[in-house]
Order: structure tokens, then sequence, then C-alpha cells
């Protein structure tokens, strides 16, 4: 009897190989448990109805000796701003209602090529702005260890149906840390690659600099063996990179912990909820007994990454989002001239976090204010850059929790943006310095007669993923 809950890419093409499972019973295992989980959680904004034939196909591959792909007959769900060649993409935004994908995102095409499996979309905050999946146009997601919680966001929806056991893995995208604050809060792995690791061509933007496509997935391996398939140089992203990337083992044995977030000294720092402070320092211990020097460092410009960070991405949203107005594509709404159809679309299409940061973005850009406020979180970003740059001559990786508090209940934090905002403080540097970071899951601490869900966060220098999945997998053994 197939354990599904325990399945991973590898356990599942050796079952495959050895027929005891099918592409087909697995893709029927997960629909049950979509169709029986997702009423309630809301992972899923739609199921396609033509995996079972791309399940037919892998199998027939397998069963006439053909050796599998990397990722054949794997079950994925994608985040709702990835494109799908023919399938309605929404970014969850009333403003998209209708639209359908004219092509696949280079990413869709690399899992499609290694023969993944997609099972539907996924529910996000809307157009990824937020850390709740609540600003989703479609209603919340739930968190599957408790329900009255949030799943953390944006990529809530991929998390939860990973989580959830609705998918084998997951793509989500990340800006500020919507693939690891999830991650975190579900009990899941969560890889944000080094910016431009991955093409950005066919996920629909919120900010450019900052946006990085990345896996959801059951264990550290199996995000490993996902980024290697979608990794590489796109001739359609400008920004995308081939890195020559370390072969073997990178053997990195010393670890930087940054003061401002955590003191080895004092257990936490304001703001670090105690039960993340105690998992993090079982995680630190947990790594000196493996061997690994641990190094107290400081990285003095992140105390301005939320700051900055909160003009740099509104600005690059004000910017991506004017492209939305009712005319080229998604829903419309009519009137008298062409300036009350873009009012009223907008209006009418945009939810309120889309349009404050809008707003916010707008006002930092405009005349007289675009180098008190823009150009100025810009030259903070390159200290925050060089802080990193620094510390990683002195030690190989740097260790964070992932999160300051574990998932904070639905509607707790909607009425206080900055609150909601304060949620990324230990992700959002990462994304402005463009380095590689991994969540994995460092058991559960017991809040309201619930075990939530702890992350922990690995960072590595620039196209350095090889050390996060080393250390990622020595910390999956706890």
């Amino acid at each position: 009897m197939t354990n599904y809950s325990n399945l991973t890419i590898k356990s599942v093409r050796e079952l495959f190989t050895n027929g005891e499972l099918s592409a087909r019973e697995l893709v029927a295992h997960y629909q049950e448990e979509i169709k029986k989980k997702d009423p309630e959680l809301n992972a899923y904004r739609e199921v396609f109805d033509d995996a079972f034939k791309a399940a037919e196909e892998a199998d027939k591959k397998i069963k006439e000796g053909e050796t599998p792909r990397a990722l054949e007959g794997i079950p994925f769900a994608i985040k709702d701003n990835i494109l799908i060649k023919g399938k309605m993409a929404g970014a969850s935004s009333k403003i998209l209602e209708g639209y359908t994908a004219s092509y696949d995102a280079t990413v869709i095409e690399k899992l499609r090529e290694e023969g993944a499996i997609f099972l539907g979309r996924t529910n996000m905050d809307e157009f990824a702005m937020g850390s709740s999946t609540e600003n989703s146009a479609y209603g919340a997601t739930k968190n599957p260890y408790d329900v009255s919680r949030v799943p953390g966001g944006s990529s809530g929806g991929s998390a939860v149906a990973v989580a959830g056991d609705m998918a084998l893995a997951a793509l989500g995208s990340d800006t500020g840390g919507s693939i690891r604050q999830p991650a975190a809060f579900c009990g899941v792995v969560g890889l944000k690659p080094t910016y431009g690791a991955v093409s950005r061509s066919g996920l629909i933007a919120m900010a450019s600099s900052l946006d990085q496509v990345g896996p959801i997935t059951k264990s550290v391996r199996d995000a490993e063996i996902i980024f290697d398939v979608i990794r590489g140089r796109d001739d359609l992203d400008s920004t995308s990179l081939e890195a020559k990337l370390p072969s073997g083992r990178s053997a990195s044995k010393t670890i930087g912990v940054p003061r401002e977030y955590f003191s080895l000294k004092e257990m936490g720092k304001e703001g670090l909820e105690e039960g993340i402070a105690k998992k993090f320092q079982e995680s630190i211990e947990f790594f000196k007994a493996k061997g690994f020097e641990i190094k107290e460092v400081s990285l003095p410009s992140v105390d301005y990454a939320l700051a900055a960070y909160y003009i740099v991405m509104p600005a690059e949203v004000s910017a991506n989002l004017s492209r939305f107005d009712g005319i080229r594509y998604g829903s419309r709404a009519e009137g008298k001239n062409l300036l009350e159809v873009y009012a009223k679309t907008r209006e009418k299409g945009f939810g309120p976090e889309a349009r404050r940061r809008v707003i916010l973005g707008a006002y930092v850009l405009s005349a007289g204010y675009y180098d008190a406020y823009y150009a100025r979180a810009q030259k903070v970003r390159y200290m925050i850059r060089k802080d990193f740059e620094n510390e990683f001559k002195n030690v190989d990786l740097l260790l964070t929790p992932t999160t300051p508090h574990p998932a904070f209940k639905i509607g707790e934090k909607v009425s206080d943006p900055l609150s909601m905002y304060l949620e990324d403080i230990y992700t959002v540097p990462i994304n402005l310095a463009g380095v590689p970071a991994i969540s994995v899951p460092f058991g559960t601490i017991e809040k309201e007669g619930k075990n939530l869900p702890v992350g922990i966060q690995l960072i590595a220098p620039w196209h350095e993923e090889r050390r996060l999945f080393e250390a990622g997998k020595i910390l999956e053994e706890k």
C-alpha cells in the first residue's frame, strides 16, 4: 500500500519503474485529495481536466521501457501568475478575469520537457502583493495545520497544495519572501534562487528587479531536482544568467548568524517570538553538533531593508501594473471615454492592497520625490548587497529564522498593513541583495492547542545554491 504523504520525486520514480505505481494512479490520488480538502482550504483556483491524459502518456513511455525523464509523471501545482499556454492565468485578480495565456512561461516549458504534469493553478495574494494569501480576489487560502490561520503568502496556495497532500511539488514566485514564508508556515521546503538564475519570462510581473520563480516541495532534494530543471539563461529574459555551478560537495562548514536578527549571547531580538527563538537556537546547536562552526556576523544595513523594499517594490509595481487598462486583455469596464474606461476598469479590477501599492509607487516616482525616496532606497539596497558580500568572505552560509512568528490568524493583520509588512523582516533583504535562500521545516511549536510549523532560513552567496541544498539536507535530518 503506497503511503502517498511521504512520496518524493526519487521514490515516485522508483515506484514507477518497478510497476508499483502509475502516473495515472498518482494523479487520481491528488485529484481525490483536492476534491476532499480544497473546498475548505481554497488552495486551487482551477484544477485542469487534461492531467489524466498527460499521466497516461507518461505511463505509456515507462511501460515501453523508455528512461524516465527527471520529472516524468510528477504532478505539479502552479501559482496563478505563471503562464501555461491555453490555460487561464489571473494572478488572483479580477482585472485579469478570463485571460487565457497564449504561450508557456519558460519554467513551464522546461518542466514540460522533463515530463511534469500540471494539476492546476493555485490561489495567491493578488499580483503577489501580500504575506497571507488573504488579498486574493477569490477568498483566503487556509493553513492545513489550523484552518483558522493563514498559510502565508503570496504563494500560499502552492504551499498548501504541497503541505495538504494535493500535489507532489509546486512552483511559486518570491519577491520579498513569497515562497519561503508560506513554506515556513506550512511545514514544507521553499527555495528562492539567485536573482537571474531562473527565467522570469511568462511570470506576471510584480517588481521586476526582485521577482524570482522557485519550487515548493516536501524535501530539499526535490527542490534541488526541480531547480536543476528550471535554472539557466533564457533569451526571453535579459536578466537571466547561465551560472557555472560548482559540482560535487561544497564543503560548507562555517555558518554566520546576523546579530541584527539574533544574538548568540542573548536569545532572540525584539519582535522575534520566544518559541521561534528557541527553535532557532536549537538549529544552531544542531549544526554545531554536526561539526559546523557558528560565527556571529553583522549586516548593519538590514535595519533599513523593509523601508527600502517598500519604496523600490511599489515603484516597480506602479510601472508594471500600468499595462492593465481594460484595453489589451482581462476584464473591462465601459466608460464615456478612454480615461473613464481606464479609471473604471482599475477601480473595479484592483483590490485594496494593489491600489495601495500602485498609489505609493506612483508617489515615490513623482517629480520632486524621486530623489528623496526612490534614489535613496536604491542606495540603501546597494549597501545591503555590500553587507552580504563582505560577510560571505568570512562565512559559507548565513542562518536566520524564516519568520518572526508562526502562522497568524486569518483577519488578524488585514487592517494593519505595517504589521503585515513586518512579517517579511527576515526574507526581504535576500531579494534586495539578489542572493539565494531556502526555508527548511524545523519542527513545530504549540499554540492554542495546535502544532504550528517553524521554518529555518539558510542563505548562500550568489549562484551557490549547492551550499543551500547540502546544509538543508543536513538540517532535514533533525
